[in-house]
């Protein structure tokens, strides 16, 4: 899943820049609330973390302003703001949760996976495909014979993404918003060469294709 952090504390910043990193997030930072909204409308991401006191414009601001544009974006407010006045008008501005101030990181990830999970019916963290399993939370892919299917971290990415999507057909265009860095160097057939090596990977345990290529639509897991 990709995140937007938008911290104007140097080191708060990095720290959870770092910390969503080592847990397999995709992670964008921006310094000031201009920075953030021209991020936040440029590209895609699944949660956005916004602090309120921002150089620039004030995260309330950014907030009122995104919520105007994308009524489903998912946005989580840290802030030292710990009024119960101060919480409630950005709720009703339209952020989906509120955090205060110091907090510690595994209570800000576990409301950041619970926000995430909203869109989809898979609530555990070990979800069954085929004759695979996969590990959400260890970031790990089993057969059924406890065989592990050794994945680079942009495989095992595209495959979760996929599987939380598992009904439809997911675009090459939306894979690229979702599981590559803003910032990385791309290019054009990325997403086709590591979907020949994933597809390759699960095929050697399976013997047939588990990840199925809808013309003109997508990537499928098949059922």
């Amino acid at each position: 899943m990709k995140l937007l952090i938008i911290e104007d504390e140097s080191d708060l910043r990095n720290a959870l820049c770092k910390g969503f990193t080592k847990k397999g997030y995709l992670a964008d930072t921006a310094a000031d609330g201009n920075e953030g909204y021209e991020l936040a409308f440029i590209n895609k991401y699944d949660l956005i973390l916004l602090d309120l006191n921002l150089p620039g414009m004030d995260g309330l601001t950014l907030l009122q302003k995104i919520r105007e544009n994308d009524l489903r974006q998912k946005i989580l407010i840290l802030s030292a703001r710990s009024a119960y006045e101060q919480r409630i008008e950005g709720l009703d501005l339209g952020a989906n949760d509120y955090l205060v101030k110091p907090f510690d990181f595994g209570e800000l990830e576990a409301r950041v996976r619970s926000l995430l999970r909203r869109d989809f019916t898979q609530h555990n963290t070990v979800i069954p495909f085929g004759c695979f399993r996969m590990d959400t939370q260890a970031r790990l892919v089993f057969t059924e014979k406890d065989e592990e299917v050794c994945l680079t971290p942009k495989e095992f990415s595209i495959l979760e993404y996929l599987l939380l999507n598992q009904g439809r057909a997911v675009s090459p265009e939306e894979l690229i918003e979702h599981v590559w860095e803003s910032d990385d160097c791309f290019f054009s057939n990325a997403v086709k060469v590591h979907m020949s090596t994933l597809r390759k990977k699960l095929g050697e345990f399976s013997g047939q294709e588990i990840i199925i290529n809808i013309r003109g639509a997508g990537y499928s897991i098949k059922k």
